[in-house]
């Protein structure tokens, strides 16, 4: 029975009917969505909702001065949009095509040249991203082996939208746009000609609309009636004065939307964000809210001459590090030091440079949400599982768009390493009470799938466990302590069944892994590198249990000591993906888990809770079989145990056999359990 909905019964097996953009997208509506929808009076749901991994993506890639294909689920070829290109490792200019000038001319942000003629670069829009070509003229967005970024900016109501227009000459005039909101940023440019009027005007909400920035420029905002004719852009009509509209003149604009609302679930969700900040010239700098977390920002200070700074989760924004590209220049990517770095709610200044936060110093900013926002329907869509051998020792995800944590473990006698995304080029130790290691430059990259180098384990066999951030699935939080009882904000969206906080500096002294199960309840905590059963206390949860938007601390070192850094996994159960669970043991005898699933399990995690016991890891890739299965243990450093058969395959979930051990299957006893389809 469902217990938000009391008398009806909720289906396990998703998905019902399709959703997304014209029913077929990746995402799919379980029987329980339909009814919170409508409860809400919204179901059947006209239009479709929208996510932001429908209308953006941050794509990197390595060129090859060959025809390709990049394939980033971005529907342009029907709805049309923009694509932004950058070489990261070379100096060459950034590239923009847009599907209302076509696919043969691009243009360049950081000059004030006209649209160049180019029918070997990009060469199609597609209903799933974009295609290159051989890339012989001009070498800007496809040369072998230069490392590129491209972001996809697609057209769509309350996010984005391309005008195209030629100048009347009759001064004053008002264009149409479809963006179906007050626009929070125009980007305006000249396309036939480099002067007059060659700039790329922007009008940003957070600036006078007397005013303009050049985005080609450092310059700091400009006062001109002429450019906007003093008006600010309505949710129809955008006004463009005597400078932007030269008799015969062609002209490019890029809308963005700001805080419209129109995604999510119910369409009320915010993607994309304009807005401003005043600096306090310190490196612990303003936390900007925004109400989600971003994934993209450019900034722009707006009283004094400064770059453009553009950053991105993809290219390293993290909480240790920041790699830059500047619109207005050519220069390679700037890596190596922290400027910005993303939070639950937004995103954080962590630098007193005069070009982010320099005292009294006023900055406009856009953001972009971090998504998926869609619920997943598969497994396989969220978490990898790979083994590596010294003839294969470069792992990149193989079923994942994109990579944010990795459990890496040797199968000899080693320690299992946890690293993910958002704290950047760190690890950590699951049998260790150790703080975080740096690792030498290239053995860690989150550089689009996750990458760990050759000589990570001397070439050896290794196992990766790789997990991907998704609504009600997984999620990760990084935070600094104060050690005072208090709550923080996760984008799980439903109420976490699993935590695991680890601390990564311990200042404090050497911390272990500390683990909530919603299970044992908000008094109770086990720990990841012990055998030790339930331990009870009220200083590390404050004996409050989490929420779907937010989990609580106490004041223990553990999980809120003042001044350490933490990082805070969090799991959930989600119909036919995952399943956080308890079951009870009966020795002699098979244990059923049953876990919702269809095709079984491929990974299982388990841990007695009533008696000592160890973490228990299996996974499909070593074998999930009706014979003997590997295991490995989180907490040991002991190599991995082949000759044993404690688990079986079972198409809903898994089973515990009867040959399993204590800490695996005692008559009474209770067992925690973590599976992924």
């Amino acid at each position: 029975m469902s217990n938000r909905y009391k008398g009806a019964i909720i289906s396990a097996t998703p998905p019902t009917t399709t959703g997304g953009e014209s029913g077929t997208a990746s995402g799919a509506w379980t029987l329980e969505q339909q009814m919170q929808l409508t409860a809400a009076s919204l179901w059947p749901i006209q239009p479709l909702p929208k996510f932001i991994e429908d209308v953006f993506s941050c794509f990197l890639y390595t060129g090859t001065s060959a025809n390709q294909t990049i394939t980033n689920n971005i529907d342009l070829s029907t709805k049309g949009g923009l694509v932004w290109i950058k070489g990261r490792n070379n100096v060459e200019s950034h590239s923009l095509w847009d599907t209302a000038r076509g696919v043969s001319a691009g243009l360049q942000s950081n000059a004030t040249s006209a649209q160049y003629p180019d029918a070997v670069s990009l060469t199609a829009y597609n209903s799933n991203g974009f295609s290159l070509g051989t890339d012989v003229n001009v070498g800007w967005v496809n040369r072998s082996p230069d490392n590129y970024v491209s972001w996809t900016f697609r057209k769509q109501p309350k996010f984005f939208d391309v005008v195209t227009y030629t100048g009347n000459g009759a001064g004053v005039r008002t264009i149409s746009h479809s963006l179906g909101s007050v626009p929070g940023c125009l980007i305006l440019k000249r396309t036939d000609g480099s002067t007059p009027y060659g700039d790329w005007y922007v009008q940003h909400r957070s600036i006078s609309a007397t005013n303009y920035l050049r985005l080609n420029s450092t310059a700091a905002q400009t006062g001109s009636p002429d450019a906007w004719n003093s008006t600010y852009a309505g949710s129809t009509v955008f006004t463009v004065g005597p400078d932007n509209n030269q008799s015969g003149f062609t002209y490019a604009v890029y809308l963005v939307a700001h805080d419209a609302g129109g995604f999510g679930l119910f369409g009320t969700d915010n993607v994309i964000s304009c807005g401003s900040y005043t600096g306090d010239g310190v490196s612990n700098g303003p936390s900007i809210n925004l109400g989600y977390e971003a994934q993209y920002v450019l900034i722009k200070r707006t009283d004094a001459a400064a770059n453009w700074h553009c950053q991105d989760n993809m290219r390293g924004m993290s909480q240790t590090e920041t790699s830059l590209l500047f619109p207005n220049l050519s220069n390679a990517e700037n890596t190596g030091s922290l400027w910005v770095s993303p939070t639950a709610t937004g995103f954080k200044i962590n630098t007193a440079s005069s070009g982010f936060n320099a005292s009294g110093g006023t900055y406009v900013y856009i953001a972009i949400r971090r998504g998926p926002m869609k619920v997943p329907t598969l497994g396989t869509s969220v978490f990898d599982v790979v083994t590596r051998t010294a003839t294969n020792p470069n792992l990149f995800a193989t079923a994942l768009i994109y990579a944010d944590a990795a459990f890496n473990r040797n199968l000899g006698t080693a320690q299992t390493q946890v690293s993910n995304r958002l704290a950047g080029l760190s690890y950590m130790h699951t049998a260790s009470t150790s703080a975080e290691v740096t690792p030498a430059a290239g053995q860690i990259q989150y550089d689009f799938n996750f990458k760990v180098n050759p000589y990570w384990w001397s070439l050896s066999a290794e196992v990766d466990w790789i997990f991907r951030r998704a609504p009600s699935v997984f999620d990760v939080v990084c935070y600094t302590g104060d050690s005072t009882a208090r709550t923080l904000t996760h984008n799980l969206t439903v109420v976490p069944e699993l935590m695991i906080v680890k601390n990564r500096t311990n200042n404090n002294g050497n911390q272990n892994w500390q683990v909530y199960v919603s299970a044992l309840g908000n008094t109770s905590r086990l720990q990841l590198n012990t055998t030790d059963s339930v331990f009870t206390g009220t200083s590390i949860w404050n004996s409050t249990s989490p929420t779907a938007s937010v989990f609580s601390l106490g004041t223990s070192a553990f999980v809120n000591g003042s001044t350490d850094t933490y990082v805070a996994y969090l799991f959930a159960t989600c119909a036919g993906v995952s399943k956080v669970g308890t079951y009870t043991g009966n020795a002699g005898y098979t244990v059923t888990v049953p876990c919702g699933f269809t095709a079984g399990v491929r990974f299982v995690l388990i841990k007695r809770t009533d008696s000592t016991g160890d973490w228990y890891v299996w996974d499909s890739a070593r074998g999930i079989i009706a014979g003997n299965d590997p295991y490995l243990l989180l907490n040991s450093t002991a190599a991995e145990v082949t000759s044993t058969d404690y688990i079986d395959t079972y198409s809903a979930g898994f089973e515990v056999t009867s040959t399993a051990p204590a800490g695996l299957n005692a008559t009474g006893g209770t067992y925690i359990f973590l599976a992924i389809a």
